[in-house]
């Protein structure tokens, strides 16, 4: 059975800021947010508090070995849900663990954010069967935007209520927060499961797709795309250890860096759609990195004042948004039609782009190291634009190629 065409009208890409949700509340804003804050109101010391949130962001580097599990058996709308509610599940039943720091719960954690990772790639098999390239764009804005918000409301509820509520309590919270926006899966656009005759006739298939995407000489530039440093957002995490040389208090600091960094990204991110169809998603994605980098010259080279950095920041986190938001667009031109196994190839090319975060922050710590506080904002800035205008002149060439 063939994938259907649905129309335009049909397609709905907002639907994809409800779907990431799950795994935005859990990974941003559990994990990577408000996790350290209760492990420490356990008597949980930092060194092991930290050892735990590693282990379970583990998930978000590796999930491409089990998520082309999204590809068989049931839509992948369906195991979006089925990920949603067990990871949630399993959560509930850690959040009323003595401790959750305990081999048990970190486990039921860890099991749980592998589950939920399923949700990231039945998103992006589902983005790849939309046909138009302006409801891809819209998609890919709305699926960013989405990720954003719901972590950064994760964080600010949950944050609100540790002190008010027992943690079993959160742990029914949380499991709402993620379960709930799942259930919007039923108001995706409707895809049609593709049936294989057997094992051999499924390998074929898979094979053969692979091999559109990946076994070609235009992969090359895409995978560069995946691998090089611009707009990696590595300072996102950063920043806030400069803010006390512009002289912030650290209230301005929660603020520019918490909830409201999190509306100017998922602005940043919306404003992508205002980027023409036409202009195609590398050539975009790379004009609003060469932006995003300069926005951090601000900070390198103006004086070290708060509206220094206020500005820098603002310009900085609202760029990447759009550079996240595009930076989707290209992973779904590189993917082109989902097909059989559009959620695992999606899962590879996504998980290739977590490369940069690693190497870049690994390089603006040498940075700050090396020249001090403006070592880090003008190594990313120097490094990121080299990477993106490299890239840029090849697409451009190409492009200039075609048309002639």
């Amino acid at each position: 059975m063939s994938e259907s065409v649905p129309g335009r009208s049909s397609e709905r890409p907002w639907t994809f800021a409800l779907l990431i949700a799950p795994v935005a509340v859990l990974s941003n804003g559990v994990i990577s947010g408000v996790l350290s804050y209760l492990l420490r109101q356990q008597g949980v010391g930092s060194a092991r508090g930290a050892a735990i949130i590693s282990l379970l962001n583990l998930p978000q580097t590796t999930y491409f070995l089990w998520s082309p599990i999204t590809d068989f058996w049931m839509l992948r709308r369906n195991w979006l849900i089925l990920g949603s509610v067990t990871s949630s599940a399993l959560l509930i039943v850690a959040f009323h663990q003595k401790n959750l720091a305990t081999s048990t719960a970190v486990t039921l954690l860890f099991i749980s954010a592998c589950l939920c990772q399923l949700v990231v790639a039945s998103c992006g098999g589902m983005m790849g069967t939309l046909h138009a390239e302006v409801t891809r764009r819209s998609a890919s804005s709305f699926y960013q935007a989405g990720s954003l918000a719901f972590g950064a409301l994760g964080i600010f509820v949950l944050a609100s209520l540790a002190g008010k509520y027992s943690l079993g309590t959160l742990g029914w919270i949380t499991a709402g927060l993620i379960c709930l926006p799942a259930l919007l899966a039923f108001a995706a656009p409707r895809q049609d499961f593709i049936q294989t005759s057997g094992l051999s006739d499924a390998m074929a298939r898979l094979w053969s797709e692979f091999k559109v995407t990946f076994v070609r000489w235009q992969a090359i530039p895409y995978t560069l795309c995946m691998l090089f440093p611009m707009a990696s957002g590595a300072a996102i995490g950063l920043l806030p250890g400069l803010a006390v040389d512009y002289g912030l208090s650290g209230q301005q600091v929660a603020w520019m860096n918490g909830l409201g960094g999190a509306v100017l990204t998922a602005a940043g991110a919306m404003a992508a759609t205002l980027v023409p169809a036409r202009v195609s998603a590398p050539v975009a994605y790379l004009t609003s990195a060469v932006i995003n980098a300069a926005t951090l010259l601000i900070l390198g080279l103006g004086p070290m004042h708060p509206a220094t950095y206020f500005a820098g920041v603002t310009l900085y986190l609202f760029t990447i948004g759009a550079c996240y938001a595009l930076f989707t667009a290209v992973v779904l031109e590189f993917l082109g039609a989902s097909g059989k196994s559009g959620s695992g190839r999606y899962s590879i090319i996504n998980a290739l782009g977590n490369v940069p975060v690693v190497y870049m922050i690994f390089l603006d710590g040498k940075g700050y190291g090396r020249w001090g506080t403006r070592g880090l904002p003008l190594t990313e800035a120097i490094v990121g634009t080299v990477g993106a205008v490299i890239l840029l002149s090849w697409f451009l060439t190409r492009r200039r190629q075609a048309a002639s």
